[in-house]
């Protein structure tokens, strides 16, 4: 089913509408706040952005993602979700306003990437309610449906908002004061998710009570044994566990390009100018959410025609292939075409990893093969800005960096076939009754 037929059947439900509105009105404030961290830890005219900046800007983006997400499902599945919903925007805004008044008032970085730490923080919380409150809301016929039009249409919403915010910084500029305003708007929008919350009713979205649910304090080191035994079972199951390990080598490939590109931005292209590095690597984000688009669309199609286990390689393999070709020659232009590339390259290797996971992984252990899941979503990303800030020059251009995109790639996606192959021999042949 396309994801406009999709997204029709869905719609029909009342409540599904809310909670997804609700999910549209905050991923949409959060690109807003994305835009504003990404301006000021690497677009800022009153700092010198480096490699090793950039690192830790991205791990601030992404590390509670990685570190929270096991942990918070204790707490999603003991308090009211739907006041999750309705108490976190406001906690988050109060937290905005704290970041919004830290960025005016100048003080040193680290101090306001706590505070932005703090946000993410409880936008974790946020977007584990929403995704564990959508069973409530949508009949178990049309889960499938609901789970593959939500996440594509979030992600739509965060490229939204951070095109809005690249028009407000240039209304209210890219100094400290902008940035302070750019953070309290974000804070006003989320808001408004709150707003839209209330209007379901407060036992709608669960959890249902369960006398024999574990204290919450068990639940916690009954998350580091369940991760242990859910990576045992995904050992099991070759076909997930290469899948994910393609999404992941992907991952940090893409985070070296990431920090690549910003760097080359900010120093090469543009000779230090901020603003106009930042409108270099705002059409680079806006190919790549194009990509991203356009893999929803394409890999059904592509799977169906030449398999997953034959179009996860092709993907890897022709993101290495054109990596090399269109930034090697360090032109501009050849970087909004990789951004096109690798988003629709990666986008195609995610939902097969996402596929594959739900597909082959049993039922039991699906909670906790995604926790793993998202941890090497996020890690590997951070992971490979930190590499990054170790062999950049400080302009940006590096040869080096390129390179292992370059033979990185089609390295995955021959490992990736390797262990497919493995798991092909060493299947039981099945035997022919007598």
């Amino acid at each position: 089913m396309s994801f406009v037929a999709d997204l029709r059947v869905v719609l029909r439900g009342n409540d599904f509408r809310r909670l997804f509105a609700t999910r549209l009105i905050s991923q949409f404030s959060d690109g807003i706040f994305q835009f504003g961290v990404a301006g000021f830890a690497f677009f800022s005219p009153e700092s010198q952005t480096t490699a090793l900046q950039v690192a830790a800007g991205l791990a601030v983006l992404l590390l509670p993602y990685s570190l929270l997400g096991p942990f918070v499902g204790v707490f999603i599945d003991r308090w009211s979700r739907r006041q999750i919903l309705v108490v976190a925007p406001i906690v988050r805004g109060a937290l905005l306003l704290v970041a919004a008044a830290l960025v005016a008032a100048d003080v040193p970085d680290p101090v306001f990437y706590a505070a932005a730490l703090a946000v993410l923080g409880v936008n974790r919380f946020f977007l584990s309610a929403l995704g564990a409150s959508l069973p409530h809301v949508v009949p178990p016929d049309r889960l499938m449906a609901a789970n593959a039009v939500t996440p594509t249409s979030g992600t739509v919403a965060t490229f939204v908002g951070v095109g809005l915010g690249f028009l407000l910084r240039e209304v209210f500029g890219g100094n400290d004061p902008g940035v302070a305003l750019l953070l309290v708007t974000s804070g006003v929008v989320f808001g408004l998710s709150s707003l839209m919350a209330r209007t379901m009713g407060r036992d709608l979205l669960g959890p249902e009570y369960d006398t024999n649910r574990p204290q919450a304090r068990e639940a916690m080191r009954n998350v580091v044994v369940g991760l242990v035994d859910g990576a045992r079972h995904l050992v099991q199951r070759r076909v997930a566990v290469a899948t994910m390990g393609a999404m992941a080598a992907h991952r940090f490939f893409y985070g070296m390009a990431t920090a690549l590109g910003i760097i080359l931005y900010r120093y090469y292209f543009t000779d230090g100018d901020p603003d106009a590095a930042l409108r270099g690597v705002g059409v680079v984000v806006a190919t790549s959410g194009v990509g991203y688009f356009l893999a929803v669309i394409i890999t059904p199609y592509a799977t169906e025609r030449f398999t997953i286990e034959r179009w996860v390689p092709i993907a890897l393999s022709a993101s290495g292939v054109l990596t090399a070709a269109l930034v090697l020659p360090f032109q501009e232009w050849g970087l909004p075409v990789a951004g096109f590339v690798l988003g629709v390259a990666g986008q195609s290797v995610k939902i097969c990893a996402d596929t594959t996971v739900q597909r082959d992984v049993e039922d039991i252990y699906l909670g906790r093969a995604f926790s793993i899941y998202d941890m090497l979503f996020n890690g590997m990303y951070v992971l490979a800005a930190a590499l990054s800030a170790a062999i950049l020059p400080a302009n940006g251009k590096s040869y080096l960096a390129v390179v292992i995109m370059s033979v990185g790639y089609p390295l995955a996606a021959f490992a990736y076939r390797m262990i497919i192959r493995q798991r092909r021999s060493t299947a039981p042949t099945p035997t022919t009754p007598r």
